[in-house]
C-alpha cells in the first residue's frame, strides 16, 4: 500500500503545489546518504564586520576567489548594516577556498567569520545538537558529586550550606533553594570530585 500511494501520489498536484512523497528516512541515515553533499556548498554565510561593508564591499572583497552569483549585507529598516551577510558562488570548490581564507581573517581590527550558509533549522539542530552534549557531559561530570540536602532550618542560606560541608571536601557550589524569601527547606551542594561526596 505504501509503495502504491508513493507511486500514485509523488510528483502531484495537491492545492496547485507539486508534493514528494517517499519512504520516511530516519536523519541519521540521511546524513550518511548526504556524505560529501553535505559539506559541498555555493552560499557563504559572513558575519562580524560590523558597518565596515555595503553590497559593492562584499562582493569585491570575495571576487578574487571566482564568479559571484550574488553578493548581499543584511540591513535594518534604516538601511544600515546589520554586520553579516551572503555571498553566492557559481562553483562548490571556490565557495569552500573562500571561507578558508576568509574564516579568521582580520578586517578593520574585527576577525571575520565565514562559514558555509545553513537553514535555519539546521542551524537550531545543530545547536540543539551541540547543548545536548554539553549538558551529558555536565551530569557526567556531576554524577556523585551533587548531594540534596533537604530539612534545612529557615536561617541556612547558601552560605552556612557551603560552612558546613567544606570540612568534607572542595566544594564548587552550594546552593539553598528558594522560593521569592523563603527557603524551600531544601538544597545542593557540589562537591570536585566523588570521593568527596
Amino acid at each position: 500500500a505504501a509503495r502504491q500511494s508513493i507511486e500514485k501520489v509523488n510528483g502531484m498536484l495537491l492545492n496547485g503545489k507539486k508534493v514528494f512523497v517517499g519512504r520516511f528516512i530516519p536523519r541519521k541515515e540521511r546524513l550518511l546518504l548526504l556524505g560529501d553533499k553535505l559539506r559541498k556548498f555555493n552560499n557563504v554565510y559572513i558575519k562580524n564586520f560590523g558597518d565596515d561593508l555595503d553590497d559593492d564591499k562584499l562582493r569585491q572583497l570575495f571576487e578574487p576567489f571566482g564568479k559571484i552569483v550574488s553578493a548581499k549585507v543584511m540591513t535594518d529598516a534604516q538601511n544600515k548594516s546589520r554586520g553579516f551577510g551572503f555571498v553566492s558562488f557559481e562553483e562548490t570548490e571556490v565557495a569552500e577556498k573562500a571561507v578558508q581564507t576568509v574564516n579568521g581573517m582580520e578586517l578593520n581590527g574585527k576577525v571575520i567569520f565565514a562559514g558555509r550558509a545553513q537553514k535555519k533549522s539546521e542551524r537550531q539542530a545543530e545547536l540543539k545538537e551541540r547543548f545536548d552534549k554539553l549538558k551529558v557531559d555536565r551530569v557526567s561530570r556531576m554524577q556523585g558529586v551533587n548531594l540534596y540536602v533537604k530539612n534545612l532550618d529557615e536561617c541556612v542560606d547558601d552560605d552556612r550550606l557551603y560552612k558546613e560541608f567544606t570540612q568534607f571536601g572542595t566544594i564548587t557550589s552550594a546552593k539553598v533553594m528558594t522560593e521569592g524569601d523563603r527557603t524551600k527547606g531544601f538544597g545542593f551542594v557540589c562537591f570536585s570530585s566523588p570521593g568527596e561526596a
